[in-house]
C-alpha cells in the first residue's frame, strides 16, 4: 500500500490551506483530523487515525515573516516530523535538525549546490530529505539557474535516501498528479514522495507505477482520503 505522508502549512501559529502556492491568500485549514486549526490537535488527531510522521512546512519562516518553531518543535513530540523551514545553508540545516526527526532541503529557497553538498558530507542521509520543487514545469529557486534535467543530474551524484517531487502549481488544486515531472525523475522512482494536487484516483495509479510515497493534503483533511486506505 502507498503511504500517505499528511501535510500541513503554519502561519502564525494556525494550520493554513490555499492553491497553489499563493501563500498571502491561505485561510485557517479546516480538517476532519481536530476541531481547529492548532497544530498540536491536528497531530494528535492524525496520530489517533494512524498517521506515524507528517510533513509541516513553516510558511513564515520561508518568508522570512516570523517563524512557528516552537509549535514544530511541540508536534515532533506526537509525530515524527519532516520540516520544511526553507533551508538555504548548511547551517540552518543544522539548526533546524534540534526540531524535528528529518529536514527538507527545498530548491526554492537552497542557496547553491555547493551548501547541499555541504549538507551530505556532515549529516546522515536520514536526516535528509530534498525537495524538488517545481512551478509551472520549472525548477523553482530563488537563487540557482538550473533546469530540472541539470538538478536530477546531481540528485543522481549525491543519492539522497528521499526526494520530493513537489508541484507547487498543483498544491491544493486535487487535480492530479504531474506526470510530465515524475516521467523526468523516473530513473530515481525508489526514492520519490510525489506531492502537489493528489486526489483518491492519482494515488491509485500512482501504487500501480511503484511509488511507494506521497504528501497528501487537501483530499486527506477534507476526508475524501483516508490515512490508511
Amino acid at each position: 500500500m502507498i503511504k500517505k505522508i499528511p501535510v500541513i502549512d503554519l502561519k502564525q501559529g494556525q494550520a493554513v490551506s490555499g492553491k497553489s502556492g499563493m501563500r498571502d491568500t491561505y485561510t485557517p485549514l479546516r480538517t476532519v483530523f481536530a476541531p481547529s486549526a492548532n497544530p498540536v490537535e491536528i497531530a494528535q488527531g492524525l496520530k489517533l487515525n494512524g498517521a506515524d510522521e507528517m510533513y509541516i512546512a513553516d510558511l513564515d519562516l520561508i518568508e522570512s515573516q516570523g517563524h512557528n518553531i516552537n509549535d514544530i518543535r511541540m508536534v515532533n513530540t506526537i509525530l515524527p516530523v519532516l520540516f520544511d523551514g526553507g533551508v538555504k545553508n548548511c547551517e540552518s540545516f543544522e539548526f533546524f535538525l534540534d526540531f524535528a526527526y528529518k529536514v527538507i532541503v527545498p530548491t526554492e529557497t537552497l542557496e547553491s549546490i555547493d551548501e547541499m553538498k555541504k549538507i551530505f558530507e556532515k549529516f546522515p542521509k536520514e536526516r535528509i530529505v530534498i525537495s524538488v520543487d517545481v512551478k509551472d514545469d520549472e525548477l523553482l529557486s530563488k537563487h540557482m539557474d538550473l533546469t530540472l534535467s541539470e538538478f536530477k543530474q546531481i540528485m543522481i551524484e549525491l543519492n539522497p535516501n528521499e526526494i520530493i517531487l513537489l508541484d507547487i502549481s498543483g498544491v491544493g488544486t486535487e487535480k492530479g498528479y504531474n506526470e510530465k515531472l515524475l516521467e523526468e525523475f523516473s530513473e530515481l522512482k525508489d526514492k520519490l514522495i510525489i506531492a502537489g494536487g493528489l486526489n483518491k484516483d492519482s494515488l491509485v495509479e500512482l501504487e500501480s507505477l511503484g511509488i511507494k510515497k506521497v504528501l497528501i493534503g487537501t483530499s486527506l483533511h477534507s476526508g475524501e482520503v483516508n490515512l490508511l486506505d
